[in-house]
């Protein structure tokens, strides 16, 4: 079975926010503490997440939640 194409998007951090709406700041702190996925760094001014990696992290905080 091939994977979904969207879960081969590349997210930039607004995009990140839309689906997870948190601040900015909280976003990063979360980010640095370890408890949101990494980002990838395609350049120096170019930061993007998996739409995998965030559709999981909604699934875990929705678990958590539920």
């Amino acid at each position: 079975m091939q994977p979904n194409i969207q879960n081969r998007t590349l997210l930039r951090l607004p995009q990140v926010l839309e689906r997870f709406p948190v601040r900015k700041s909280k976003w990063w702190a979360g980010v640095k503490l370890g408890d949101y996925p990494q980002p990838i760094r395609l350049g120096s001014r170019c930061t993007m997440w998996r739409a995998e990696d965030i559709d999981q992290l909604i699934d875990e905080v929705s678990k958590c939640h539920g």
